[in-house]
């Protein structure tokens, strides 16, 4: 099982960062998908969840309307439009694949995304 994200960075406040994660080794199709993210000494926060299908999304109040998460269920993917960045939302962003309480999560190393000028 494989969780690898990617398109993290520096970018400056304002701007836009797409982060991707890539699902290799389960039936991705089965899972919810998640972004989380985390700060230096701070605990690990829920950014968005993406349900099996596509058809439901939920976010975190402060993300609402900044964020989107996406999913190509043909590409195993899972995206996170991340716009209006601010320093804040510096932290290594995360992703989780998760299939219920019965089941094992997965995930990701965690990509670094930096907001600064």
């Amino acid at each position: 099982v494989q969780l690898v994200e990617s398109g993290g960075g520096l970018v400056q406040p304002g701007g836009s960062l797409r982060l991707s994660c890539a699902a290799s080794g389960f039936t991705f199709t089965w899972y919810d998908m998640s972004w989380f993210r985390q700060a230096p000494e701070k605990e690990r926060e829920l950014v968005a969840t993406i349900s099996s299908g596509g058809g439901s999304t939920n976010y975190a109040n402060s993300m609402a309307g900044r964020f989107t998460i996406s999913r190509d269920n043909v590409k195993n993917t899972v995206y996170l439009q991340m716009n209006s960045l601010k320093p804040e939302d510096t932290a290594v962003y995360y992703c989780r694949a998760d299939r219920g309480p019965y089941y094992s999560q997965y995930w990701g190393q965690g990509t670094q995304v930096t907001v600064s000028s």
